[in-house]
């Protein structure tokens, strides 16, 4: 099962991820919520770990982002100190499928994970985007809009599907180069490239426009309808 472990506590994160890697999953961790939606179009888990408490933001709007995205259906299981009735009941109407109270035995964690598994099991997530005419395989890196099939280059798609998961919002030029090169930054500003070929290519002319461009922010791409 993949698996996105959201915890910033590195020792907890990295004794869950081996205790996990060791049943046969396969885990991805984030620490910052700012990391959360890359993560999650470039991995596409099948369950999100997620810690309510984090350095950059509260953990509970991670899982309502994710309840209103492309990838609604993921189970997400939630990890806290917070142990009040009031505070469960917070997690769950902002989209938990569990609850887990810390401290926790990873055993423990190991068999909500399996159960959650067992429960999902053949319900498929989405490996395909949608917006409009316009759709991307992640599978396959298919994209076409209109039903043309377009062609683009490896990062482009990454930027595409990164703007395609996040259509609810303005993605920060700085998000989207992490996404390509991490905290490898090139010389140049190729994210722009990246951009123009995306836009010269999915913006069709007779079509709609899909792609913005928020100056001295970043870019966002959404529904013409």
């Amino acid at each position: 099962m993949r698996i996105l472990l959201i915890e910033d506590d590195a020792d907890l994160a990295a004794n869950t991820a081996d205790f996990l890697d060791a049943k046969g999953h396969q885990v991805n961790c984030a620490d910052r919520v700012r990391a959360v939606a890359g993560l999650m179009a470039d991995t596409q888990p099948e369950l999100v770990i997620l810690d309510l408490t984090l350095p950059d933001g509260d953990g509970l709007s991670i899982a309502e982002s994710i309840r209103r995205g492309p990838q609604a259906n993921v189970p997400i299981l939630m990890l806290t100190a917070r142990d009040t009735e009031a505070d469960k009941l917070k997690g769950f109407d902002a989209g938990a499928d569990d609850y887990l109270v810390k401290p926790f035995s990873l055993p423990e964690l190991a068999a909500r994970v399996t159960a959650i598994a067992r429960r999902s099991h053949g319900a498929s997530v989405s490996r395909v985007l949608r917006i409009d005419d316009l759709t991307l395989d992640l599978d396959t890196g298919d994209l076409t809009r209109a039903g043309l099939s377009l062609h683009l280059k490896p990062a482009a798609v990454k930027v595409l599907s990164h703007l395609m998961a996040n259509t609810h919002r303005i993605v920060p030029r700085e998000e989207l180069e992490h996404v390509i090169w991490g905290d490898e930054l090139p010389d140049r500003d190729l994210l722009r490239t990246h951009v123009y070929a995306i836009r010269k290519l999915v913006d069709v002319p007779g079509l709609p426009p899909l792609i913005e461009t928020h100056r001295g922010v970043g870019y966002r791409i959404r529904s013409a309808t």
